[in-house]
């Protein structure tokens, strides 16, 4: 038994524009983030605990689109919908998002203590859970999903095989397995959030303390890319699954779904690249070398 995803099927006339749009936005992701991935590895004034996290959220944005994307644009000129799950690309997101948010968490609030206490062994170690953290859990998830008996339609209004749209189609009791979604949401999703913004608090109360105007706007700029990265991915991600199911439009679900699967992983390198300086200057030199 295989799930048929409608994707765009309810505008046809559309089908090969949309293709256009979505290749382009795709070899934008690769590009942008590839670039980034090449000037953190070998730029020398990159090799920080800041841009070596980057380098692997560049890694993780070029894994994620690839689950979806790809598969999208076969659909679209194919007609035939298929199943992709990013879950677990969704749960590595949010701990890298935290990681990074600890990681400017400490060189604002406790800088004397910086290279103790991000090391690079310490920031293998956090790169590492991140990673490996999250595929126990979407394997658990998936057992759970294809587990359930499916006795009518397995049509699915989406683009991509998202959790509580297969388990309207499931015919028996789910909800065990919609508890322990949730759970998972709150370990995965909720909590790093909260580290996110607790780290958040206390580098802004660290900033605001700094008698220096030029040293405030310094500490910001260091972590202003990050903290708008973070507000779109969590801004779209909780108005999709926050937001109470009767009042959720499938057409709206799908809009904003496909908001923080495809077109946030746009801006983000777009992001990184215009609001630092480090990158910029990196750039540059590399474009320099290129062209010589």
């Amino acid at each position: 038994m295989e799930f048929i995803l409608l994707e765009f099927s309810d505008i046809p006339d559309f089908q090969r524009i949309l293709f256009g749009i979505f290749l382009v936005l795709y070899l934008t992701i690769l590009m942008c983030n590839s670039v980034i991935v090449l000037i953190t590895r070998i730029d020398p004034t990159l090799q920080t605990p800041m841009y070596f996290f980057l380098n692997h959220f560049s890694i993780l944005e070029i894994c994620y689109v690839t689950v979806t994307i790809p598969r999208m644009l076969t659909d679209l000129l194919s007609q035939k919908g298929r199943i992709s799950f990013i879950a677990c690309a969704s749960y590595t997101n949010c701990l890298l998002l935290a990681v990074m948010a600890y990681d400017r968490y400490v060189a604002i609030c406790n800088p004397l203590h910086y290279g103790l206490t991000m090391s690079p062994q310490v920031c293998v170690q956090l790169v590492t859970a991140s990673w490996v953290s999250g595929v126990p859990v979407v394997i658990g998830q998936t057992w759970q999903v294809f587990s359930l008996p499916f006795c009518g339609s397995t049509t699915i209004n989406h683009f991509f095989c998202d959790l509580p749209p297969v388990f309207k189609l499931a015919c028996g009791d789910t909800f065990v397995n919609e508890i322990a979604v949730y759970v998972v949401a709150v370990v995965f999703i909720m909590v790093p959030f909260l580290l996110i913004v607790v780290s958040y608090g206390k580098i802004i109360s660290n900033i605001l303390k700094l008698r220096s105007a030029r040293g405030r706007a310094k500490a910001f700029s260091t972590c202003s890319s990050h903290l708008t990265v973070v507000v779109l991915f969590y801004g779209t991600a909780s108005t999709t699954y926050l937001q109470p199911k009767p009042n959720q439009s499938e057409k709206t679900g799908k809009l904003v779904s496909l908001f923080y699967t495809v077109l946030i992983p746009t801006l983000n390198p777009i992001i990184y690249t215009l609001r630092n300086k480090d990158i910029t200057v990196a750039l540059r030199k590399l474009l320099r070398k290129l062209s010589t």
